[in-house]
């Protein structure tokens, strides 16, 4: 085999502010734990001991609290020991779990047993909630995000529209409406009283009306002499039916009349 290719000795120099570094500095001071690695990360207590009970493959559900307080008091103090800043709540867990485990450890009378409740079903309530609560987390995760796994687009759509009668022009239909109004109040009496109209009356109205000529204009459909109540009521009819496609409003152009007749009625 051949002998590996040597590196030019520019490449193989250390350099400082741009001055290579023949020798190794006297006063050089590495401290013994600064290449030491930590590749266990949690993200609270409750999360070290799901590690811990999934690691030794324990059940959740009847924890042997002896061993698994041992190995948390071991990353605990293996925590102090690097100097790593530790949360006072590992700390609170590592008392809750010696006094867990005290607890076992004392002895009970029989009949208290039955009446006393585990002492650690509050810790596994705990640890069933967070493990729920990071499995939720894990899915939300996997979800899609914009911007992220999707982008968002914008997509134009046309609908080509069959052929039909011209549309009426609406600020024609308002003109017709304000002049309507002006001949019921003209023609107004001024007398108080209280009628009820029903839309529904005036429906039936027009289509009859309708039947009866096919097509009128649009004025012919209103009695301005009965006031403005029933012209309201009437308009509201009307609209009503061309909603419901019963009839139809068109107009051959702007400033025209304007005529309505029943839905796919052919004029005379």
């Amino acid at each position: 085999m051949s002998e590996p290719a040597q590196l030019p000795l520019a490449a193989r120099v250390a350099r400082l502010y741009g001055e290579p570094m023949l020798e190794i500095p006297q006063d050089l001071y590495i401290p013994p734990d600064a290449l030491e690695v930590i590749l266990d990360a949690f993200e609270g207590p409750l999360d070290l001991l799901l590690y811990l009970i999934r690691r030794e493959n324990l059940d959740i559900l009847d924890i042997p609290m002896a061993p698994l307080t041992r190995q948390y008091l071991a990353y605990v103090e293996a925590m102090r020991s690097r100097n790593l800043d530790l949360a006072a709540e590992y700390l609170v867990m590592a008392a809750m779990l010696m006094a867990i485990k005290s607890r076992l450890l004392l002895p009970r009378p029989p009949a208290a047993e039955a009446l006393e409740e585990d002492p650690r079903a509050e810790l596994v309530r705990r640890l069933l909630e967070y493990e729920r609560m990071k499995k939720a987390a894990r899915q939300l995760d996997a979800l899609p995000q914009l911007g992220r796994d999707v982008l968002a687009v914008s997509v134009w759509v046309e609908r080509t529209i069959a052929e039909r009668l011209p549309e009426v022009n609406a600020q024609d239909l308002a003109e017709a409406w304000r002049t309507l109004l002006h001949r019921a109040r003209m023609l107004a009496h001024h007398r108080v009283s209280r009628e009820e109209l029903s839309v529904r009356e005036h429906m039936s109205g027009v289509l009859r009306r309708l039947q009866e000529r096919r097509v009128l204009e649009f004025g012919e459909l209103f009695d301005p002499a009965r006031g403005v109540a029933v012209l309201v009521v009437t308009l509201l009819a009307v609209l009503e039916l061309a909603r419901e496609s019963l009839l139809e409003i068109t107009q051959a152009e702007s400033f025209a009349p304007i005529y309505v007749k029943l839905a796919h009625a052919e004029s005379h």
